[in-house]
């Protein structure tokens, strides 16, 4: 997993579903961060999700459970949650001109739960301590940080894009070619050649998303799309990280540049699509 918004709706979805435990959910949740609060942006969201309101007060893990279960029990169909994967210039998913998406936008990912004409959207946001701590003698300790979830109230869910999980795969294909040739070319645009190995760096970006599982219901195509897109998604970070200041008028690299940004967008589109196809998969037993 990428983001939290795809653990907290896979495995939220599998256990509303009946195919995974409460435990599963938070366990999945804790691989981000162990704190985990959950507050209503407003009292209609309130209202839908039994969030207290107007006491702002966090509610922890469990709480962030019945909230996706209340939100997605008034839905007349399953499943009742979408992934929306925003950024500038692309907003599929979120309904225009709300609080809701411009918040999404910021943070690059979102969940929208529950009825086409009631739904609620949720936006995570990591919380770290405060800097002004470290004068004191305090120590960052990851494990220390705390991601809190907001709710909203929608006036209504955005009508879903129909992926093809078959033609996202396809593409990812060219992707993986496209992101593997550009990133040569940023090695050999180096001066000397001295940048470190990309692939190990490759490797090393794949590892640290390894410890995030996947619900067992989820088909294997979906799964395989996942890794793929992971693959191209890492190749577009290291390739990032292997542009050097003075560098970027490098006809090599301007080519290469330009190679791996439309590829952004394949990855996205990949990754919504096998989402949604897991979300399905669990409501076919």
């Amino acid at each position: 997993m990428w983001c939290p918004s795809v653990s907290l709706s896979v495995w939220a979805n599998a256990w509303l579903a009946g195919a995974a435990a409460p435990d599963d959910v938070l366990d999945a949740l804790s691989q981000w961060t162990p704190r985990h609060s959950v507050t209503a942006y407003d009292s209609a969201a309130a209202d839908r999700t039994g969030l207290p309101w107007p006491d702002l007060d966090d509610a922890g893990a469990v709480s962030l459970l019945q909230t996706m279960r209340t939100a997605a029990r008034a839905a007349m169909a399953q499943p009742a949650i979408a992934l929306a994967l925003p950024v500038p210039g692309d907003v599929r998913g979120l309904p225009p001109g709300t609080q809701f998406g411009r918040d999404a936008i910021t943070a690059g990912e979102a969940i929208i739960v529950g009825p086409a004409d009631s739904p609620v959207g949720l936006v995570p946001e990591f919380e770290y301590p405060d800097a002004s701590d470290a004068d004191d003698g305090f120590e960052f300790e990851p494990e220390l940080c705390a991601l809190s979830w907001t709710v909203y109230s929608l006036a209504s869910s955005p009508v879903p894009e129909q992926l093809d999980l078959g033609a996202e795969e396809y593409a990812l294909r060219d992707a993986v070619r496209a992101a593997a040739d550009a990133l040569g070319a940023l090695r050999a645009g180096a001066p000397g050649g001295e940048v470190a190995d990309p692939r190990r760096l490759v490797e090393q970006v794949l590892d640290s998303t390894s410890a995030h599982r996947i619900p067992d219901h989820a088909p294997a195509r979906a799964v395989r799309v996942l890794e793929n897109a992971a693959h191209v998604d890492a190749i577009i970070t290291v390739s990032a990280g292997l542009i050097p200041s003075g560098l970027q008028s490098s006809s090599e690299v301007q080519l290469a540049s330009d190679a791996l940004r439309p590829l952004n967008s394949v990855v996205r589109s990949a990754r919504l699509a096998a989402v949604s196809s897991i979300l399905e998969s669990a409501w076919r037993g």
